[in-house]
């Protein structure tokens, strides 16, 4: 895919959803977006800090491949989820974007009716990294790990499959809800954002609670033709670089 506009890289909070059914101005939601890839975190202002499993189903997030094209009436941003928190959309999550300045963009619906607001953060354009997990025989875990400036998310879905019956458009509480057994294992997908800095990794909001505010060693290094290195405690070892744009080794 081509890479996206420099206009959309680095990490994005959204300061404001408009829907026919709601107004949001305090969920915590950070867009991080690279060349290519994109995470995504969005945790409701009403969960506590180890959410019953209800409010936690309530969180979402998702990473993927983004595609920025010119459309009639504008520019179109699509993200193409490969790995999401809730389940399948009925719908492709694309919206018409329109840069209000550099470091603000806004954001309307073309599958829904909603408008978001979102906020570039300082320090957060540049390098760009985005990580595949691998496994000791070298094949993909699907866990992901994205770089934008001094701010990285980590991506970790959960082991299971949805379970037979989940259909396209339902939630995540609705999945629960009908297999109450299988709760805690949907529950079980990581997606933790938080800053790099001078060698640590700090989280500040996760879907898994309890990694709030953890502060991990942390350093990723790559050689050619080689995965890259990473060293800190809870992640894989090895990652296949999908997008690379900085310096070599990042502490």
């Amino acid at each position: 895919m081509t890479p996206v506009p420099d206009r959309y890289r680095g990490v994005w909070a959204r300061r404001l959803l408009e829907t026919p059914q709601q107004r949001d101005e305090s969920s915590f939601v950070r867009w991080l977006q690279t060349r290519l890839w994109h995470a995504d975190l969005r945790i409701p202002a009403r969960t506590p800090g180890t959410g019953a499993p209800p409010q936690l189903a309530s969180q979402q997030g998702f990473c993927g491949v983004t595609q920025v094209t010119q459309q009639a009436g504008g520019e179109v941003c699509t993200w193409h989820r490969r790995l999401d928190f809730q389940p399948p959309r009925a719908e492709v999550d694309a919206g018409l974007m329109v840069f209000e300045a550099p470091e603000r963009v806004i954001e309307t619906g073309l599958h829904a009716p909603y408008l978001e607001i979102w906020e570039r953060l300082p320090d957060s354009t540049g390098p760009y990294i985005a990580l595949a997990g691998l496994d000791e025989a070298g094949g993909d875990t699907q866990e992901r790990f994205l770089v934008a400036g001094r701010y990285a998310m980590h991506v970790r879905p959960r082991c299971m499959a949805w379970p037979p019956g989940t259909q396209a458009g339902q939630t995540l509480l609705d999945v629960m809800a009908g297999h109450p057994d299988m709760a805690q294992d949907l529950l079980d997908f990581e997606i933790s954002f938080g800053t790099l800095e001078a060698g640590q990794w700090t989280i500040e909001q996760s879907t898994l609670p309890a990694l709030n505010g953890a502060c991990l060693p942390f350093a990723v290094a790559r050689a050619k033709a080689k995965p890259a290195e990473v060293s800190c405690p809870g992640l894989g070892e090895l990652w296949q670089v999908l997008d690379w744009a900085g310096q070599e080794v990042l502490v």
